[in-house]
């Protein structure tokens, strides 16, 4: 189990068939067969080499979703080394951790965010100069590493405000898709548009799945809706993973219309919650379509439970509430409902999910504490709540973690309460998240000012711009509330129910 396996395979089955095609923000294409990706990998890998990269040896990569990226990628695999694609809406400092935290040996960056990053103590090269470098060398062996060695670190927030970076092996990536595929019906002739990020693992997973069957990727570096509804017309698009806010966003084009999206149909979403009305002009637009809800995290290398096609039109399975589902555990993984004591729980009961199976990750990078905490007697602790019914459908109830989910971003309020508390004045912070019609939720910043200020000193404006320093503009206060005290229970904890009611109110 190589992540460069799918790049031999279809070699001796169709050489010259499209293996890749970006599409730039003005809608050129650029398109890459199997025969000339594997190439430019082997040669992207010898240029890797060249700068100093070895096996084991973390690369970091910056940048949007495009063809340069992906040869990265796969060079990183073809040598051995282990990439590192990091979020391109961070801001510096939180690129500057992920880097030194990783210890990465290259990083490879796109020219457009080179600003981001330059100074920080690390070796750089933009993906431009090293396709020229790459194309003058001969082509590197691939090392055919595979199984448990590390192939990716993607990194996640942490309750403690400290990312994590989650260690994903060959084999975890491997398994993941094949349990995607058995039950998403992956196919040589499917052509899959990749608008999730490749550094999230819903982006970076599909590619890995799709190269893997010999299947068409196509990139796009930024989500615009009349651009992806013209790629899904031009290109016959026959699968996507979104977000809700990007489901949404594309019915609401103006250009949007059935005849536009026709080749469109298998569509998986998943990250947030989708509202009922949006899924139900979703289905009514894609009438003959495949929907696919699936739940997973990065630290499982993708989905690990889908709710099947089925389960969204049947009128017995809407009777019986599974398209508030996520679904059952998919080809491989095991899922447990259990209690405080680890205890197993009988359908019906709450309590957290636990997963087990050869997708699960070994842990964080550095940090074995919270590896420990996370991983106990093989079974991977999501921190969500949920109940199981007899038919093993999974319902997910609430978030153990202090989290909020934004457009399908995670955002660990300890994060933003870390960059809150360091403001001059600010005494006390807590962050919950409100609802928002397009963003499912957004950060909202509950402040204590220090003795003497008033709340005209640290408007919302001011305190956007503190944290827009220091933060991803998607973890930055949407809305702010000033109090004289947070609400406290008794062992010290800021209430956060309390809060979501006295706003509410």
């Amino acid at each position: 189990m190589y992540l460069t396996q799918g790049l031999h395979r279809s070699l001796q089955r169709h050489p010259d068939k499209p293996a890749l095609r970006h599409v730039d923000d003005q809608g050129g294409v650029r398109e890459h067969a199997f025969a000339d990706l594997l190439r430019d990998t082997a040669r992207h890998a010898a240029a890797l080499q060249a700068r100093g990269v070895q096996a084991g040896d973390r690369v970091a990569l910056l940048a949007p979703n495009h063809d340069l990226l992906v040869r990265a990628l796969f060079a990183c695999w073809w040598m051995g080394a282990v990439a590192c694609p990091l979020n391109v809406r961070w801001s510096a400092p939180e690129l500057a951790y992920a880097l030194s935290d990783s210890g990465a040996s290259l990083l490879v960056v796109d020219e457009t965010l080179a600003g981001l990053v330059r100074g920080l103590p690390v070796s750089a090269v933009d993906f431009g100069q090293l396709a020229r470098e790459a194309a003058a060398l001969p082509v590197l062996p691939d090392v055919r590493a595979g199984g448990d060695a590390l192939a990716a670190i993607l990194y996640t927030g942490g309750t403690t405000g400290r990312s994590k970076g989650v260690m994903l092996s060959h084999a975890n990536f491997w398994t993941a898709s094949m349990t995607r595929g058995a039950e998403l019906n992956n196919a040589p002739d499917s052509v899959s548009l990749l608008v999730a990020p490749l550094f999230h693992v819903a982006g970076l997973g599909r590619l890995v799945g799709q190269t893997l069957v010999g299947g068409t990727c196509v990139t796009m570096a930024h989500f615009k809706p009349p651009a992806v509804l013209a790629a899904i017309e031009r290109h016959g698009i026959s699968d996507i993973i979104v977000v809700p806010t990007m489901l949404q966003s594309l019915l609401d084009d103006p250009g949007f219309g059935p005849e536009r999206v026709r080749s469109l149909d298998r569509i998986a979403f998943g990250a947030a919650p989708m509202p009922p009305d949006l899924l139900e002009r979703a289905l009514q637009a894609w009438p003959d379509a495949e929907f696919f809800q699936a739940y997973g995290l990065t630290e499982t290398a993708g989905a690990v439970c889908i709710n099947l096609p089925d389960n969204h039109r049947n009128p017995e399975a809407l009777a019986q509430g599974r398209l508030n589902s996520v679904g059952r555990a998919g080809l491989g993984a095991e899922i447990l409902i259990v209690d405080e004591t680890g205890r197993e729980l009988p359908p019906g009961q709450v309590g957290q999910i636990i997963v087990r199976g050869p997708m699960v990750t070994r842990g964080y990078w550095r940090q074995p504490e919270a590896s420990a905490e996370a991983l106990r007697e093989g079974w991977l602790h999501t921190g969500d709540a949920g109940r199981m019914d007899e038919q093993g459908y999974l319902f997910i109830v609430d978030r153990l973690k202090d989290m909020i989910i934004s457009g399908g971003e995670n955002i660990y309020c300890a994060e933003v309460e870390s960059v809150l508390r360091a403001h001059p004045l600010v005494s006390q912070a807590a962050v919950i998240g409100r609802p928002d019609p397009h963003w499912g939720e957004v950060v909202h910043a509950v402040l204590v000012l220090v003795d003497g200020a008033e709340a005209e000193q640290l408007p919302l404006p001011a305190l956007r711009d503190w944290c827009h320093e220091r933060l991803a503009g998607y973890k930055c206060p949407r809305g702010l509330s000033h109090v004289p005290a947070l609400p406290l229970s008794a062992a010290g904890k800021v209430l956060k129910t309390v809060l979501r009611q006295q706003l509410a109110a």
